[in-house]
């Protein structure tokens, strides 16, 4: 399943390793996802307002660009191996490195200089908490240099299990802390830390044969051109993935905040299942554009994720009661489920945008950067101002999702209509 530098492949043959890395990384997920769930049964044993507090400091290390940062390291990767420029990529990975450190002091004197404004903001209980979720930012921006780094080099067995042992250190520590002794929500985000503590290490372990060559000069300005439209892209993408959680947490009561934060985490789940098609689907691109062969997996990945992402969600609406009342406590019930349906559908169009904008980004089709970040600011404004209840929430989460499915969708078309000029 670790295919650092695959040959040329027929069709066929890279169909089948297609599905089996992808489905490989959907077990993982799945596997994973499970695993992190189970995290959220602990708020059984504690009350809603703990639970929402937990919720918010994990929306915090959400919004780390994880999305974007983990696209770069995986486009550069990818483009490393395919035109043999791994020492120049050495040299990328430790400067980022160095400036991740660099960026986790600085965020260390704020958070220093403002703790009681943050603590009051998101209605945080201890302080506590509050260094921990620092700690779990920093690491929270070294995941996903490693895994896409591993992405890269198409290493996908190992990316699998960086996911499963995450799961498997936040579930387990997370879990004593609250059943032993008496935990809550700083005890649940220091499972979250120990298990990105265990799963960055075996990034660094994986990926040592790159960023342990000996580094040559790269051009800055070359780099900043390819890397800063993906940034800006993906982290467009993965603003509407979660920015929806720290405005419900600051624009309604702990209670409130704490049934959407549950219904969140089981439409967020439908991810699980569509991600990995786009995750394989990414280096290969990358690697057949640096190589200038054709590539025809689009079709595939949103087939795929139409199918499962549309059938998950239907799931959702369909059993929406039954999965909440097992999830979470009977409290959760109603409230939950009146939000679940539009939680749910909402993902449907996100899953297939990002799909597409996947594909355009490892393609180097620069020109919808604009336009995804003009999406994400005017959804941040737009929330601000329609947030009456948590369904007017989630459908301006909708509305927006739909307007960026379409706008994926006109810039695919456009640039596969001018790759058949080309051609003809």
């Amino acid at each position: 399943m670790s295919e650092a530098n695959p040959p040329t492949e027929s069709a066929p043959r890279q169909h089948a390793v297609f599905f089996r890395q992808s489905g490989w990384l959907m077990i993982a997920n799945i596997g994973s996802g499970g695993l992190f769930y189970l995290v959220h049964l602990l708020s059984k044993k504690i009350s809603v307002a703990e639970y929402g507090a937990f919720g918010v400091m994990l929306a915090v290390a959400m919004c780390v660009p994880n999305m974007p940062l983990q696209m770069v390291f995986a486009q550069q990767a990818a483009r490393a191996l395919a035109t043999g420029r791994q020492r120049a990529l050495a040299g990328m990975i430790r400067l980022a490195w160095l400036g991740t450190f660099g960026l986790a002091l600085l965020l260390t004197a704020a958070t220093a200089l403002w703790h009681t404004q943050i603590m009051l903001a998101w209605k945080l209980p201890t302080p506590t908490g509050l260094w921990i979720t620092l700690a779990v930012v920093l690491l929270s921006f070294w995941l996903p240099m490693f895994m896409g780094l591993m992405q890269g080099q198409q290493n996908f067995f190992w990316l699998g299990w960086v996911n499963i042992v995450n799961a498997i250190g936040r579930i387990s520590v997370a879990a004593a802390l609250v059943l032993y002794f008496a935990g809550a929500s700083t005890q649940m985000i220091a499972g979250v830390c120990v298990g990105l503590t265990l799963a960055v290490g075996i990034g660094i372990w994986q990926t040592r044969g790159l960023w342990g060559l000996r580094p040559e000069p790269f051009n800055v300005r070359e780099l900043l051109g390819q890397i800063m439209p993906l940034m800006l892209g993906f982290g467009a993408v993965q603003f509407l993935f979660t920015a929806d959680t720290m405005y419900v947490k600051a624009y309604f009561d702990p209670d409130k905040s704490g049934f959407y934060v549950s219904a969140g985490t089981l439409s967020r789940a439908l991810l699980w299942l569509v991600l990995p098609l786009a995750t394989v689907m990414f280096p290969r691109i990358v690697h057949s554009v640096a190589r200038s062969e054709k590539s025809n997996l689009l079709r595939l990945v949103m087939l795929g994720t139409a199918v499962l992402a549309a059938g998950g969600a239907l799931g959702l609406t369909l059993l929406g009661p039954w999965v909440v009342k097992f999830a979470f406590t009977q409290e959760y019930v109603r409230p939950a489920t009146q939000v679940l349906p539009w939680y749910a559908w909402a993902m449907v169009p996100l899953s297939l945008a990002n799909a597409l904008a996947n594909n355009l980004l490892a393609r180097a089709q620069f020109r919808i950067v604009p336009v995804l970040l003009l999406l994400a600011g005017a959804y941040g404004v737009a929330l601000t101002y329609y947030h009456d209840s948590l369904i007017m929430v989630l459908q301006t989460l909708g509305v927006f999702n739909l307007l960026l499915l379409a706008a994926c969708v006109w810039f695919t078309w456009r640039e596969g209509a001018a790759k058949t000029k080309r051609e003809h």
